[in-house]
């Protein structure tokens, strides 16, 4: 009797919401959790290169940093974007729309904060950053080992 009470409520859920909706859900879920995922990573591992690395700490303020320690921020932010698309991947079972809205909403995001910062960073360490987020984004989805998808997120 139980098993059977179950089934009722498991149809009756599926049929209330149909597979469509279900997958904009995810895309929407997955997208917001990336973008969690990247301000999570980035915090930590800057976090940790202060931690390793007293001089970083110092000129962080003023953001004088040398160029071996703009690379490590770049390694920093490249990761952040491994660990987004790999998430948001995960989430939306590699739904490539949903994946690209990722890369596209992380760099609409830092494009104001890359505009008031032109001058404190050479040419080279914005294009790479922004090249990053998007090519390293999605380079994360696809470890999850499965084809992504082509699947229209907008309804």
């Amino acid at each position: 009797m139980r098993r059977s009470r179950r089934n009722i409520s498991e149809r009756a859920e599926r049929r209330l919401y149909s597979k469509g909706d279900r997958t904009k859900a995810r895309a929407i879920t997955g997208v917001v959790a990336g973008v969690v995922v990247w301000i999570l990573i980035a915090t930590v591992g800057n976090l940790a290169v202060r931690a390793a690395w007293p001089g970083y700490a110092e000129v962080e303020a003023a953001m004088k940093f040398t160029p071996e320690m703009m690379m490590c921020r770049l390694v920093v932010g490249a990761l952040s974007s491994l660990g987004a698309g790999w998430l948001a991947a995960r989430i939306t079972n590699q739904n490539s729309g949903a994946i690209y809205a990722l890369a596209g909403i992380l760099l609409v995001a830092f494009a104001p904060v890359h505009y008031g910062l032109w001058e404190k960073f050479p040419l080279w360490y914005h294009a790479v950053f922004f090249a990053s987020l998007a090519v390293m984004t999605v380079l994360g989805a696809r470890l999850n080992g499965r084809k992504v998808q082509n699947r229209v997120v907008a309804g």
